[in-house]
């Protein structure tokens, strides 16, 4: 009888693909090393490195000289002079865009974390939560960036996960438009800090039609109150956006 049994590598290569299907392993980080994995996965180096080779032929991962091999980038990020980037830049109406985008991505990613995060979902949520609320508001772009990310990637779908780490120059440079448009507003800033608590309780208590809710509202009501002002004073802040890369 024909034996259709799979090499160990291979194997050892689909526990690895599962780690990055289940967010484990995230876009962009760095893939523990040979010695690690061998221990982990109780298999020896040779066949880890069999393995990651595989990986890295797949396109999966990749593998730079003297640093370790890396989770690719399974969506594109684009380039700072793709006509998207350009289009970002010089329309505001695709600022408008990407807030819809988010509306409805952001809703779903807190929805099935609120399902699916684990308690080390939630540590790492949560201290992203207390560091934002920590910060100046004025200043804080990059931490309430990074609470919104601790959730799209604890909702453990890879695709989800990949399309959003593919937007990160723009979503951060949308989180820094309304930070610099709306964080000294008294009014408008107390209920983004609101729907930041409810977002966030509702995740830990396992909420999820409620973390979707509280989401899509808190991206609405950013978009909203950006559309406002500009109809208002006929310019929004964008050179807060220019001056800052993404990290």
């Amino acid at each position: 009888m024909e034996n259709h049994a799979q090499p160990v590598s291979q194997v050892i290569a689909n526990q690895i693909e599962q780690m990055v299907l289940d967010g484990a392993l995230k876009p962009a980080q760095k893939i523990p090393s040979e010695r690690q994995l061998s221990n982990r996965l109780g298999v020896s180096r040779t066949i880890v490195r069999e393995a990651l080779h595989a990986l890295q032929g797949r396109g999966v991962i990749k593998t730079r000289h003297g640093q370790g091999s890396f989770v690719a980038r399974i969506v594109p990020e684009p380039e700072d002079e793709s006509p998207l980037m350009q289009l970002f830049f010089s329309h505001s109406r695709t600022l408008f865009d990407l807030y819809e985008v988010r509306e409805q991505l952001e809703g779903q990613a807190a929805y099935l974390t609120a399902q699916r995060g684990t308690e080390e979902d939630f540590y790492r949520i949560t201290q992203a939560f207390e560091a934002m609320e920590r910060a100046d508001p004025l200043a804080n772009a990059e931490l309430d960036h990074a609470f919104h990310k601790a959730i799209v990637e604890a909702s453990h779908n890879a695709v989800l996960v990949h399309i959003l780490a593919s937007l990160k120059k723009l979503l951060l440079h949308s989180v820094h438009a309304s930070v610099a448009n709306l964080s000294h507003r008294p009014q408008v800033r107390q209920q983004i800090d609101k729907h930041h608590r409810q977002i966030y309780h509702a995740i830990i208590n396992r909420q999820a039609q409620w973390a979707q809710k509280a989401a899509a509202a808190h991206v609405r009501h950013v978009c909203e109150s950006i559309r406002e002002i500009e109809k208002q004073e006929r310019h929004i802040i964008r050179e807060a956006i220019t001056d800052t890369a993404a990290g």
